[in-house]
């Protein structure tokens, strides 16, 4: 189990990893990749299922103590409950779980739970069928819904939901999501708007900052602070004792970079201490040339050490990833 942890020159103990484990993904959304023409990473160029494991493990004995799987969206790649299960034999006590966008959900979620998997977050950006139509290019809420059920039916628990607010776009529904996290005890995660589309569209006056989505939410339902989310969310209870609440991800406008705890390791076997590094870690070639285990320590230690302090987001020398966050892992 965990051994020397991976702390970077500012003191920072990355003890989370994500990864991504294909860049397909069954919607399109709008803020995140083309409506067509973006081309998928060859199958060959994808870490199988037993070098993912071999790198988890490495990681995990690095002091890793959670490990989220993600895409593009992972559920569809084949086979991923045998992968869940592999990752769980070898590190029982890690922290396992999975977002999704929750459409394939009813039929895998059980077959997940069995292997492993310990909760889901579902992405959901609207509960009106016609604007979840236009921002996913997909006609498939009643699937998702029905992935949740599934979801909460086969213990992955608890289902947070993750709402990416575009002013604009979506805003308006703020209210209808926190009387849904109300009605069914569900968490429901506000992330502000990225740079991280792969049309490069992205337009800072289309991001609202979690302080006006608290400020709106708060005159309808009071809130209490409920303190941090290790995801890192600062999570909000109803002051009233309902069920449910409410978290805030303020990438744009109130960066955490100084408490980031985060690593991404990408489907094709690339390290990224950073969403938006500018700069990747090649662990896939040593693997496959047979570098060894302390080989491979080294090369994620080396590239922990020489994380940066933060991404620049709200500075004119901000410079935007080359590629868009089906490509890097959420």
């Amino acid at each position: 189990m965990p051994g020397v942890p991976l702390i970077d020159d500012f003191g920072r103990v990355a003890d989370d990893l994500r990864v991504s484990v294909t860049d397909r993904c069954n919607f399109r959304c709008t803020y995140c990749m083309p409506a067509e023409g973006l081309e998928w990473l060859p199958r060959d160029q994808l870490l199988h299922y037993e070098e993912v494991t071999k790198l988890v493990e490495l990681f995990v004995g690095l002091g890793v103590r959670s490990v989220k799987i993600t895409g593009g969206e992972p559920t569809v790649r084949a086979d991923l409950p045998k992968l869940v299960f592999m990752l769980r034999e070898l590190a029982p006590a890690v922290e396992l779980s999975m977002t999704t966008n929750g459409v394939l959900l009813e039929k895998l979620a059980q077959p997940l739970a069995d292997a492993g998997l310990d909760r889901v977050t579902v992405s959901l950006d609207s509960l009106a069928r016609h604007r979840f139509h236009e921002m996913t290019r997909r006609d498939a809420l009643d699937k998702v819904f029905a992935g949740i059920e599934a979801a909460n039916a086969a213990g992955l628990a608890p289902v947070k939901v993750n709402c990416v607010v575009i002013a604009g776009t979506n805003d308006d529904e703020l209210l209808d999501f926190a009387s849904w996290s109300r009605e069914t005890g569900h968490d429901v995660r506000f992330i502000e708007y990225m740079p991280l589309d792969a049309d490069q569209a992205w337009e800072r006056d289309k991001v609202l900052p979690s302080a006006s989505i608290l400020a709106r939410i708060g005159a309808r339902f009071p809130l209490a602070e409920a303190g941090a989310d290790r995801e890192p969310a600062t999570r909000y209870t109803w002051s009233d004792g309902a069920p449910g609440g409410l978290g805030v991800i303020s990438s744009v406008t109130e960066p955490f970079c100084d408490t980031c705890n985060r690593l991404r390791l990408t489907s094709e076997g690339q390290f990224r201490t950073c969403l938006f590094a500018m700069d990747s870690t090649d662990l896939r070639g040593p693997l496959r040339a047979g570098a060894s285990d302390g080989e491979l320590a080294g090369l994620i230690g080396e590239a922990v050490g020489r994380k940066w302090a933060g991404h620049r987001i709200n500075l004119p020398d901000f410079e935007r990833p080359d590629k868009s966050m089906s490509m890097l892992g959420g």
